[in-house]
C-alpha cells in the first residue's frame, strides 16, 4: 500500500500540497501552494514534512494557492526536479516574482509601523525573498506535454491532461508499480468550466485506483455563461453610449485575458462603441503575452481571434499601460474608456487610482467579474457602500456598480460529476480543495450519482490515505 498525505487543500480551498510516498520509487509532491485568506501566516510556516526528502515536484497549474510556497520549499532543502507544462513554468515566474515583491513591500510597511511602537521584534519576516524565487528557477526542470506520458523514474510516469482551468493547467495521472502490480492515482487539479471564454473543456481521464478531486463548487451549479456575457456587454455599451467610462478590477491571470477576448469579439461583431481600452497592469500584460505565446492551448474561439491578426488579444482599440506614467495619462481621458486594472478585489494596485478619479462620477460604471471576499474594498462596493476611503481621502460612490457572476474558472457540481462519469475504471474518490460543508454536499451528490458503488472520503490535513 502507498500512503498519500495532504498538507494543504484539505477541508479548505487553498494551500494545495499532496505528498505521495512511493514504496518502490521517488518521493513525489503534487503542488506546493500558499494558504490564503485570514489567519494563514502560521499555516504557511510549517510544511509538516522535510522538504529535503522530496525528489519530484509536480505542478498542476500556476495559481498562487498551488505554487506559492515553492520558494520556501527550496529554501528549506528541496533540490529535486520540477515537472510541469512550459506555460505553467512561464506563468509561475510572473506569479512568484509578484508574490515576493508584495511580501517585501508589506514587510517594510509593517516594520515602519512597528518601529514607531517600539515593537519591531514582533514583525514577521517575508515568507521568502526574491533570491529564494530565483533559486526555484535554477533547479532542474522537466517539461511535460499534454497527453504524453512523462517518464519520472524507472517504472514511474506522469501524464498531464488539459484541465481547462487556466493556461497550462493540468490534471495529473501518476502511474507506478507496487509489488509488481500497476497502480494509478489521479490528481484533478482545478477543473475548468465546460464552457469557458478562453479555455477548452477539461480533458477526460480513463482510469484511476484513486482520484483526488477538487470540490470548490461541489455544492452548486453556476449561472449560465451566456447570461453573464450578455450582462457584461449591456453594461459596457450603456456606459459608453452615456459618455461614461468603464472600470474593471481584474485578476491578472485568466480573468483579464477573458475580458480582452470578449471585448475583441465585440469589436469584430460591431457591438463595441468607439472607445479606448486600457490594460493597466504590468503583471496582466506579461500574462497576456504568455497566453498569446501558447495560444494553441486555448479554445477554438481564441484560435479564431488569433487568426485575425497573429494575436489572440490585440485589436485597434486596445492599449497597454506598462509604466506608471502610462497609467497616469489615462486620467486625461474624460470619457469613452474601458480600464482594466488590478487588483481583482481592489485591495491595492492601479485600480485604486482610477477609483479616486472616476468613482464619484455617475456617468461611470464599475464591473466586477470575479468573487469579492468579505473585508475587501471590492466587497464593500458590491454591498452598496455610498462612500469609501482611498489614500485617506473620502470618495463618494456615484458610479453604477455591476456584479456579474458566471465567469468562474472552476467546474460546478454537474460538471465535476460529468467529468468523473467518464472514467472507465474508478475505484476510490477523495475530496480535496473545498470547504468542509460544501464537500459534504458534494460527497452526497457523488454517492447518489454512482449509486453508492464508489467509496468517497473527505481528506483531512496530514491524514494518511492508503491506496
Amino acid at each position: 500500500m502507498t500512503p498519500i498525505q495532504s498538507y494543504g487543500a484539505a477541508e479548505t480551498v487553498t494551500g494545495s500540497c499532496h505528498y505521495l510516498q512511493l514504496k518502490q520509487g521517488p518521493q513525489i509532491l503534487v503542488d506546493c501552494g500558499m494558504f490564503q485568506g485570514r489567519a494563514t501566516k502560521q499555516a504557511n510556516d510549517d510544511f509538516g514534512f522535510n522538504p529535503a526528502d522530496i525528489d519530484l515536484l509536480l505542478i498542476t497549474h500556476a495559481h498562487l494557492d498551488h505554487v506559492g510556497r515553492i520558494p520556501k520549499l527550496v529554501n528549506e532543502g528541496f533540490s529535486g526536479r520540477i515537472v510541469c507544462l512550459r506555460a505553467t513554468y512561464d506563468l509561475m515566474q510572473v506569479i512568484l516574482m509578484d508574490s515576493a515583491k508584495i511580501m517585501r513591500e508589506d514587510y517594510k510597511t509593517d516594520l515602519k509601523k512597528a518601529q514607531r511602537r517600539g515593537e519591531e521584534d514582533k514583525v514577521r519576516p517575508p515568507l521568502y525573498t526574491m533570491d529564494d524565487v530565483q533559486a526555484v528557477f535554477d533547479l532542474s526542470i522537466q517539461y511535460a506535454e499534454y497527453d504524453q506520458p512523462a517518464k519520472l523514474t524507472q517504472g514511474v510516469s506522469a501524464t498531464f491532461r488539459n484541465a481547462g482551468h487556466i493556461l497550462g493547467s493540468a490534471s495529473i495521472q501518476i502511474d507506478f508499480q507496487e509489488d509488481d502490480q500497476p497502480k494509478t492515482v489521479v490528481f484533478s487539479g482545478d477543473l475548468g468550466n465546460h464552457k469557458d471564454v478562453a479555455m477548452p473543456p477539461p480533458a477526460y481521464v480513463e482510469h484511476a485506483d484513486a482520484l483526488y478531486i477538487e470540490s470548490t463548487y461541489g455544492d452548486r451549479n453556476h449561472r449560465p455563461l451566456e447570461g453573464s456575457i450578455s450582462e457584461f456587454k449591456q453594461a459596457i455599451v450603456t456606459t459608453l453610449m452615456n459618455q461614461g467610462n468603464v472600470l474593471i478590477p481584474s485578476f491578472a491571470i485568466e480573468r483579464s485575458q477573458e475580458i480582452l477576448l470578449l471585448l475583441k469579439q465585440m469589436y469584430y461583431d460591431n457591438e463595441l462603441p468607439t472607445c479606448k481600452v486600457f490594460l493597466d497592469s504590468p503583471m496582466a500584460i506579461r500574462a497576456t503575452e504568455i497566453y498569446n505565446q501558447y495560444h494553441t492551448d486555448l479554445n477554438e474561439n481564441a484560435e479564431a481571434l488569433h487568426a485575425k491578426g497573429d494575436s489572440v488579444f490585440d485589436f485597434p482599440y486596445l492599449e497597454y499601460s506598462i509604466k506608471g506614467s502610462d497609467s497616469m495619462r489615462i486620467n486625461d481621458e474624460e470619457s469613452g474608456c474601458i480600464i482594466i486594472a488590478g487588483s481583482g478585489m481592489c485591495t491595492g494596485g492601479r485600480i485604486l487610482h482610477h477609483f479616486k478619479h472616476r468613482l464619484w462620477n455617475a456617468r461611470n460604471a464599475v464591473l466586477f467579474v470575479g468573487y469579492q471576499a468579505v473585508g475587501t474594498l471590492g466587497r464593500l462596493l458590491v454591498d452598496g457602500a455610498e462612500e469609501i476611503r482611498i489614500y485617506r481621502e473620502k470618495i463618494k460612490v456615484r458610479a453604477k456598480i455591476h456584479m456579474i457572476n458566471g465567469f468562474s474558472a472552476h467546474a460546478d457540481q454537474d460538471e465535476l460529476l460529468d467529468w468523473m462519469a467518464h472514467f472507465h475504471q474508478l475505484d476510490k474518490i477523495f475530496l480535496i480543495h473545498g470547504e468542509r460543508d460544501k464537500q459534504e454536499i458534494f460527497k452526497t451528490a457523488i454517492e447518489e450519482k454512482f449509486h453508492h458503488r464508489k467509496p468517497v472520503h473527505i481528506v483531512e490535513y496530514a491524514e494518511e490515505v492508503w491506496i
